[in-house]
């Protein structure tokens, strides 16, 4: 039997995740209230093309293991500077940094509410993958 979470718990696991395979400047973002495709964007910066992919690759693995959930769809450009993983209720964008400066996400939503990371890896804490760790 899989886990039921809400979409607010699985965009903070989905942000942990990411976290402890060493992805960089993750947000959250609540869309809710201002679009009707998803309820929440997670977005994270690496460091090179590699990294964005082995960080896609180790979400979608983790998130099928620990939700038995698989992605309704995958983007991502031929370089492998950018990937987006689509989970309907969550949309997660892996970027390189250059890209996301590019592309701007969170100033093109800069109207909907982000979750600090305080907050998000509180409410993520029973999916650490390093029990008793605190970051």
């Amino acid at each position: 039997m899989t886990e039921e979470i809400s979409s607010y718990k699985f965009a903070c696991a989905v942000a942990r995740f990411l976290d402890e395979k060493i992805a960089s400047n993750i947000s959250i973002l609540n869309i809710a209230s201002v679009s009707s495709f998803a309820d929440y964007f997670v977005i994270c910066s690496a460091q090179t093309s590699t990294q964005v992919k082995a960080l896609t690759e180790n979400l979608s693995e983790k998130v099928k293991s620990v939700f038995a959930r698989l992605p309704l769809g995958k983007e991502n450009d031929v370089k492998n500077r950018w990937n987006l993983i689509d989970y309907g209720d969550v949309v997660v964008h892996i970027l390189q940094e250059d890209e996301r400066a590019a592309y701007a996400i969170e100033k093109f939503w800069n109207h909907a509410f982000s979750i600090p990371q305080d907050t998000w890896l509180k409410e993520s804490v029973e999916y650490s993958e390093y029990e008793g760790v605190k970051k």
